[in-house]
């Protein structure tokens, strides 16, 4: 399914479309869907920007927007980053701020005429976002949250990433592939040399990522490339499928 007919093309991580684009859009489905990407503004190692997981996050979205007829927001930039507060860049929000910007931003959806919001999360210590979810859900509202670990491996599978999910926790060789891609521009030296394994990190909420690396990165940028961003941008579009059809059902 392509929504990319009347969709203005935007560059940047804000859409440029207009009301007429949304209007239009709007009249050819039987339920409207919006698109949240939800990032983060932290510390990524001395070579991945500080947005760099609102940049994966909206390279994610506007995948899907390219391929499903969804309303595309711009994104939440600023989110849960406590865990890096040592490293000098970092700002955070609280759990229950996030919520509530999310919430509202549902509420206000609804009130236009847009029912169903799917949040696409691009930062791992945004743990708030399930509850949102959840309870949204449970009132009776439609929304969800993507990708799931599933959606994920999956897209590491055929991507041909060789890290586990597991190993690959920040600014490691998937985070690193999709800018690669999508912004190589905004990547500095050192991803080649800068691999960093902690793999047990059950202190992590007590610690903070500063217990467990010197450098900021926990994973393996050095096995990153544009090929394996592309794919793995593909595969979660691919993916996106099963959740729209899940949505957009007896609508």
């Amino acid at each position: 399914m392509n929504g990319s007919g009347s969709r203005t093309a935007a560059y940047g991580l804000v859409p440029a479309d207009t009301t007429e684009d949304v209007r239009t859009r709007g009249a050819g489905v039987s339920a409207q869907i919006a698109v949240l990407p939800v990032g983060s503004f932290e510390q990524h190692g001395p070579y991945l920007p500080l947005a760099t997981d609102t940049l994966v996050a909206c390279a994610v979205a506007r995948e899907i927007a390219a391929a499903y007829p969804v309303h595309l927001l711009p994104p939440v930039t600023i989110a849960c980053s406590q865990e890096h507060a040592a490293w000098p860049g970092t700002v955070s929000i609280s759990s229950v701020t996030l919520h509530a910007v999310v919430r509202d931003i549902a509420d206000s959806l609804r009130r236009s005429g847009v029912g169903t919001l799917v949040v696409v999360n691009g930062h791992g210590g945004n743990y708030v976002l399930g509850n949102v979810v959840q309870e949204s859900s449970a009132r009776g509202e439609r929304m969800a949250l993507f990708p799931a670990a599933e959606d994920w491996e999956a897209a590491r599978e055929r991507a041909g990433v060789l890290t586990s999910l597991l190993t690959d926790m920040h600014a490691g060789e998937i985070e690193t592939s999709i800018l690669l891609h999508a912004h190589p521009e905004l990547i500095r030296p050192g991803y080649e040399t800068s691999d960093f394994v902690a793999d047990d990190r059950r202190h992590l909420l007590t610690l903070g990522m500063a217990g467990y690396t010197e450098s900021g990165v926990i994973g393996r940028p050095s096995l990153g490339s544009a090929e394996k961003g592309k794919a793995l941008l593909a595969s979660l579009a691919d993916s996106f499928g099963a959740y729209f059809s899940l949505l957009t059902a007896d609508s």
